[in-house]
This record gives C-alpha cells, sequence and structure tokens, in this order.
C-alpha cells in the first residue's frame, strides 16, 4: 500500500507527500536533524519570530517543486517518474550540508562550503539506498540532460528561492517578502531545454526580484544580525584558539570537540569518514550549550563573548557606503584595550570591520527569460524598464564597523 503523508505547513497548508522516495528520505536522520538547524541563524535575535527550521524549508521548497513539475507536464513536457522523484528529493536535501545556525557559521567550523557537504551527504544516503537517488544528483549537481530540472533546483528563479522568501517574510513579519508564488509557478515553462516564464508572469517576476533584494538589507544583511554572526564567529575562533593552546577541558559535544580539533579543507573533509558523520550530529544545540557553558570559562574573551551573545549585548554596527578610515578601526580597539585591559590579539575579537555586498539580478550564472507571445525570448532585465532604469545588475557594497558598546565596559 501507497504511503502518503499530510503536513500542516504555515506557508503553504497543507503539503501532501506522495512520493515514497521522498517519503523514506523524511524518516533519515540526517534529514530529520534539519529540525534542529534554524533556517535564519540568528536572524531571531532582531525578528523574535524568525526561528523556523531548514525541514520547514526543504518541505515548503519541495511542495513548490511538485507543483511546479504538474504545471511544466501540464503544458506537454515530458517529465518521466524518475525524473519528477529525482527533482523532489535534489531539492528536500539540497540543505542537508548546513551546520549549526546556517549560514551564520559556514567556513567557520569546517572550512567546506554547504553545498559541498550536502552532496557528500546524499552520495552516503544513495548508497545506503542501492542507487535509488542518481537522478537526484545529476540534478543536484547541475549535470542532468535536462537543464530545466537543474534550474528548478539551483537557478536565478528556483524552488529554493521561491519557498525562502516567502517563508523568511512570513515568520520575520517583514512583508517585504511576500511574493506572488502561485502566479510565477503557473507562469512556467521550458523552450529549448531552458526554464522560462510567460511574459504574463513579467511582473510577477519583477516583484520577486525586487523583495529579494529588499529581503537582503532588511533581513539577512541587517546591521544587528551581522554584529551577532560576528560574535558567534568569535566565540568559535576562540575555543578553537583554546584548544590549539592546549585547553583539554574546554566543554564541547562529541561532535563540536571533533571540529574544534581539527581544521579540515575540502579534500580532507571528503576523505575523512569520521568528519562527515560527526557534522552530520551538529545541530544548533551543540554551540548553545556549549556557548551557556562557557560564560563561566576562566577565559575573559570566550567568556565575555559568550555573554554578550546569550544575553543580547550585541556590540554596535555602522553601515556606511565608504570604507572606514583605518584610525577609525584602531581607536575602537584602543579602548577596548585600554578598558578591558587586553592584548593587541584580543581587541581584534571586540572589533571588525568588513564589507557586505548584495546583488539584485546577476546573469553571472543563469538568466531569468521572459517568453513573449511571438515566441521569442528576452532577458528579465532587458524585458522590464523598471529593473534596467534602476540598473537592478549593479553590486550594491556597505562597509561594516563592529565594536563594543561603552556601557559594556561598566559591566
Amino acid at each position: 500500500m501507497k504511503k502518503t503523508k499530510i503536513v500542516n505547513d504555515p506557508v503553504h497548508g497543507f503539503i501532501t507527500v506522495r512520493s515514497p522516495l521522498v517519503y523514506s528520505l523524511l524518516e533519515q536522520p540526517c534529514v530529520q536533524r534539519l529540525r534542529s538547524i534554524k533556517q535564519l541563524g540568528l536572524t531571531h535575535l532582531v525578528y523574535p519570530g524568525a526561528c523556523h527550521n531548514r525541514l520547514q524549508h526543504a518541505l515548503g521548497a519541495t511542495s513548490l517543486m511538485e507543483r511546479a513539475l504538474d504545471v511544466l507536464k501540464s503544458k506537454g513536457h515530458t517529465i518521466d517518474k524518475d525524473e519528477f522523484d529525482g527533482a523532489l528529493a535534489a531539492i528536500l536535501l539540497h540543505d542537508l550540508g548546513h551546520g549549526p545556525f546556517s549560514h551564520t557559521l559556514e567556513l567557520s567550523i569546517v572550512d567546506v562550503h554547504h553545498e559541498t557537504v550536502s552532496m557528500l551527504l546524499i552520495e552516503q544516503l544513495n548508497r545506503q539506498m542501492n542507487g535509488a537517488l542518481d537522478a537526484a544528483i545529476e540534478i543536484f549537481s547541475k549535470r542532468h540532460r535536462k537543464q530545466f530540472l537543474n534550474e528548478l533546483v539551483s537557478g536565478q528563479l528556483d524552488m529554493d528561492r521561491l519557498d525562502y522568501l516567502r517563508r523568511d517574510s512570513f515568520f520575520s513579519g517583514v512583508v517585504e517578502g511576500m511574493v506572488g508564488l502561485e502566479r510565477i509557478i503557473n507562469m512556467l515553462d521550458v523552450d529549448d531545454d531552458r526554464l522560462v516564464v510567460e511574459a504574463k508572469g513579467l511582473y510577477s517576476v519583477e516583484n520577486f526580484l525586487i523583495s529579494r533584494r529588499l529581503m537582503y538589507w532588511q533581513v539577512y544583511l541587517h546591521k544587528t544580525v551581522l554584529s551577532a554572526e560576528h560574535v558567534m564567529n568569535m566565540i568559535l575562533r576562540r575555543a578553537r584558539y583554546l584548544v590549539g593552546n592546549g585547553d583539554k577541558e574546554l566543554f564541547a559535544s562529541p561532535a563540536l570537540a571533533f571540529f574544534l580539533n581539527n581544521r579540515l579543507n575540502a579534500d580532507e573533509f571528503a576523505a575523512n569518514p569520521e568528519a562527515l558523520a560527526n557534522f552530520a550530529l551538529l545541530t544548533d544545540s551543540d554551540v548553545e550549550c556549549a556557548a551557556s557553558v562557557w560564560t563561566q570559562h576562566r577565559d575573559r574573551v570566550l567568556s565575555l563573548l559568550c555573554r554578550m551573545l546569550l544575553h543580547r549585548r550585541l556590540p554596535r554596527t555602522e553601515l556606511n557606503a565608504e570604507p572606514f578610515e583605518q584610525w577609525m578601526v584602531e581607536d575602537k580597539k584602543s579602548l577596548v584595550r585600554r578598558k578591558l585591559k587586553l592584548t593587541d590579539e584580543e581587541s581584534d575579537y571586540f572589533v571588525c570591520s568588513r564589507m557586505v555586498s548584495n546583488t539584485g539580478y546577476s546573469t553571472a550564472h543563469n538568466q531569468i527569460l521572459i517568453k513573449n507571445r511571438n515566441g521569442s525570448l528576452n532577458d528579465i532585465y532587458d524585458a522590464s524598464d523598471m529593473l534596467r532604469h534602476s540598473n537592478f545588475n549593479e553590486e550594491t557594497h556597505k562597509y561594516m564597523l563592529c565594536y563594543m558598546k561603552e556601557q559594556f565596559f561598566s559591566d
């Protein structure tokens, strides 16, 4: 008897899991682990409702993928069962490689991008399932012969982006991300094996691109979120420093301890089964629990950083259109050194200066193609007067200076 599962999703309503492959994947421990990884990392420190997790997003993106595939099939495009299930599995598993707090600690726990870790975990699952994920791997790695399937998983208008914009908008309460998913999906088509959008969907795609850009500055790159992320990264950096200098008693779960003791690049990570096994056990709780214990650590730098994060006493962050003068950065470091009696090296943990950037629409990887009534194709940037006149394809840079507030020194 074919198993189905109905999930009540606050964003998309009832989601019915009909695919036996997807049903079996949902029961895998590495997939269930995504329940314990926050979708938006530390953004809940700014938007308290943004506590949704990666599994919710994966399920939502899978639901949108099923809708999109049904739309394309209804327009006469051939998608066989293996391709259909492969696309569903690829989007369900696309975020397996995220570590604790999602993008916050990317390249901090392991020097490997999450897409690479996702592929290693999918390949491991495929071996356990006797090749059931062969099609999913081809689609995830963008090697499938039908390019539009690859683009539905990873492209300018993929199901990942459509779900996370609507979902992140819903849970954060930032209405700018409420894009018209239904309109966009129903306007999808395929031309010469490429994913295209019918001309009637032009305005919905414009809204999607504008919403994404606004969500980046208002949510993903909010200056207080950047401040919290800086502190979290400095906590891991300091913990790794202490372990490397002989602290054998630093509290950590076995999985977290493995990565505090071992700094692995992509090749070393892929060649070490123990690394992948430990990564598949890491969740937000490992880091949260460790940071809570570390607030009482004898190392002043580590304990202060942990208290700053857990008590939400975050550094002040300024954003500027131009780089901050080096004397300003050094002035902030000098103040920290004097007030907290720290060394030059220790003061670096409390002052940060770097650039953040956001691009509205880039054709570096692929395009959003608009299909006109006469069958011709135009890039969205050429088809849209609004995007073209606003120079929407230009990258926007802002410069960040993050430093301790003076009231911290009196605590």
